[in-house]
């Protein structure tokens, strides 16, 4: 029995599965789809600095356009709200020869300021893989290879926090390359804890985490991460997983677009994001495969 442990435990250290519940069913199954890494400082297809960019254009953008539902925030923070009323009125002045109204804001939904900010849109449908159930596909635009196009939410557990339960029947559990994972479920006891942990770390007026992603309309479009399909011998990865601590200086009134959040308010470290990446163009209409088993050697 310590002789099969001993094994099972190299095993493990040897292969990075993204998904918990795969572990051992699969293995042989999937050998053929697995991505190797030479090594964990070697799993990124963008920097960090990239990841950061898009996030922050993105996001930028999408508080624009809510503009009138930050209030609480603009009110108390003047400097805030001279800093944004600045990008509005660049906007506005962009937006003249349209069919909006200058004088007022244009307002889009979620989809339209993507595609409006990175040229492309991506939405959940029925997966083009037998009994796949849900996938995410670009709805609209094109993407280049090398492109930020998603994101996995959920809540960030670190080695030693309980995980048990929340795990149970889930396949949605995400596992970094260090161990810390992410429970990507929106439904259930994982639904109710990321929500008790976004509420617990709410600033005044400052949302932490965006809760939007549990529901059938998120605020952050790409928050849809969890639901990019495993590929397969038909359909090979189009999209790869990459891993991004959230810095400091990371903008608080943006944090709320951020569909992740700590299980431990009391451990003081980077927010672990998981940020979908682009292997190669995609176009309007395919569907994101990605790959569900990485070995780093």
């Amino acid at each position: 029995a310590a002789a099969m442990l001993g094994w099972l435990r190299r095993r493990w250290d040897g292969y990075k599965y993204r998904f918990v519940p795969w572990l051992a069913l699969n293995l042989r199954r999937k050998r053929r789809t697995l991505r190797y890494v030479p090594e964990s400082s070697q799993d990124k297809i963008i920097s960090d600095e990239d990841v950061f960019e898009t996030l922050l254009k993105t996001f930028k953008a999408l508080f624009i356009n809510d503009f009138s539902r930050q209030a609480p925030i603009l009110a108390l923070f003047p400097e805030i709200r001279c800093k944004y009323m600045e990008l509005l009125t660049v906007e506005q002045k962009q937006s003249e020869g349209n069919s909006c109204d200058p004088q007022s804001q244009c307002v889009f939904s979620p989809e339209e300021v993507l595609f409006n900010t990175l040229g492309f849109s991506i939405t959940r449908d029925r997966s083009s893989l037998v009994s796949a159930g849900t996938g995410v596909f670009v709805t609209k635009g094109f993407v280049p290879k090398g492109t930020l196009i998603s994101m996995y939410p959920g809540t960030v557990y670190r080695k030693h926090e309980p995980i048990f339960f929340q795990s149970l029947g889930n396949p949605f559990i995400f596992r970094c390359i260090d161990g810390i994972l992410i429970d990507g479920n929106d439904k259930g006891l994982s639904r109710s804890v990321y929500r008790s942990c976004s509420r617990r770390d709410q600033l005044g007026p400052f949302q932490m985490s965006d809760e939007s992603w549990l529901t059938s309309a998120p605020q952050n479009p790409l928050a849809v991460g969890q639901y990019v399909n495993n590929c397969s011998h038909e359909k090979a990865a189009n999209v790869c997983y990459q891993e991004f601590d959230v810095p400091g200086y990371f903008p608080v009134e943006l944090k709320q677009y951020l569909p992740n959040i700590v299980y431990s308010h009391d451990i003081e470290s980077h927010l672990r994001c998981v940020v979908l990446v682009t292997l190669r163009d995609i176009k309007q209409g395919e569907e994101l495969f990605s790959n569900y088993y990485t070995v780093v050697n």
